[in-house]
């Protein structure tokens, strides 16, 4: 028997056109709560806000402070009639299978179908240091597995897997979802995990447009060896939106502060993935300024550090991503679809900072 949920679920293809005056663009999404925000009610306006927009998905990234990503996803869900809500990225191994699989489900209700399960693979040193186990390939490709036979009525007996071992794994057997499931993913092993076991895969920001190519490419011909459609693995390209028209110094932050966090926090993997100079890495690391800050930069630098910063970092490391004019942003947005991308996350920005990129990406349709 299958639950009456289900049939609630839109759609899930990729519908364009107008519904009333807000032209929809299913093809592009936001994560709400960009950064450091004073409050998790935020959300609530930003999702609001997106949805009038026409924006198709709300991304929730997940965070050990007031960015918990259950929470955040109800609040999301419960205040929007159309826009898709999806995590990008819980981890698989910080809740019970079967909360995570219920949270699913309950979302799924919750939005009529609105919902997208994203998992990652977390940041190896983070889980060092609170004493989470670090995320391999074959857990996550386990416990994708685990979430589709619950959602699909099963109770499972006895698994023993990568991702762990359970006595019994049973949901309620007439809850039948159909819940797509999305990966956060970054090196070869799990651009291939997405493409042969995932519905969505969402990549890094300033990825260049040689990798943003080689990772479409990875993702699709994994999907095809595993006997799937290539065309039904969405690929998203997270593309780091920061127009003219937001004011120097937070532009510092959007851009320059935040490529230096992901360079302190896992910056080989960065270089490597980019094919970039490590020389240039090494001498970002070890100068005083960047060392001086502890804790994120984009957050705690002041504007004359971002400034010294910038110095340190080549332009073809800042230059993927759209800025200059709300119209020179949508242009370089559209790009991101000529390299291959299914759909693009336009990041690091709220709703009300992405209005003039977003009309100007409209009329140019």
């Amino acid at each position: 028997m299958t639950s009456a949920v289900n049939a609630a679920r839109p759609d899930s293809g990729w519908p364009g056109g107008s519904v009333g005056a807000v032209t929809r663009h299913p093809e592009l999404g936001f994560y709400t709560l960009a950064g450091a925000p004073e409050a998790a009610r935020d959300l609530v306006a930003e999702v609001r806000d997106a949805e009038a927009m026409g924006l198709g998905t709300a991304f929730i990234s997940e965070r050990y402070n007031i960015k918990e990503a259950c929470a955040l996803s109800g609040a999301a869900g419960a205040v929007t009639d159309s826009i898709r809500v999806a995590t990008a990225a819980t981890n698989h191994n910080t809740r019970h299978p079967l909360v995570t699989a219920s949270f699913a489900t309950t979302m799924h209700s919750l939005t009529g179908g609105r919902f997208t399960l994203g998992l990652g693979r977390g940041i190896p040193l983070l889980q060092d240091i609170f004493g989470i186990g670090r995320i391999t390939t074959a857990e996550m490709e386990d416990f994708a597995g685990l979430m589709r036979r619950l959602w699909a009525g099963e109770t499972i007996l006895g698994h023993q897997g990568p991702a762990g071992s359970w006595p019994v794994l049973r949901l309620d057997p007439d809850l039948v979802c159909d819940i797509p499931l999305a990966l956060v993913a970054f090196g070869p092993n799990s651009l291939a995990l997405g493409g042969r076991a995932f519905d969505d895969v969402i990549l890094h920001t300033y990825f260049t447009d040689e990798t943003l190519e080689r990772s479409v490419a990875a993702v699709k011909r994994a999907a095809e060896e595993a006997g799937r459609d290539p065309a039904t693995v969405r690929v998203w390209s997270c593309y780091g939106t920061v127009g003219d028209h937001l004011p120097e110094p937070l532009r510092l932050r959007k851009t320059v502060g935040r490529l230096a966090n992901y360079l302190v926090a896992y910056g080989e993997l960065l270089v490597r993935t980019n094919r970039w100079d490590p020389a240039v890495l090494a001498t970002f690391r070890a100068d005083p300024v960047v060392g001086s800050i502890i804790g994120p930069l984009d957050q705690l630098a002041t504007t004359e550090q971002l400034e010294h910063i910038a110095t340190l970092l080549p332009d073809e490391w800042l230059a993927p991503a759209a800025t200059g004019s709300p119209e020179q942003c949508a242009t370089a947005v559209r790009g991101q679809f000529d390299l291959g991308a299914d759909a693009v996350i336009l990041h690091g920005a709220t709703p009300a900072e992405l209005a003039p990129v977003v009309a100007a990406y409209a009329a140019s349709a």
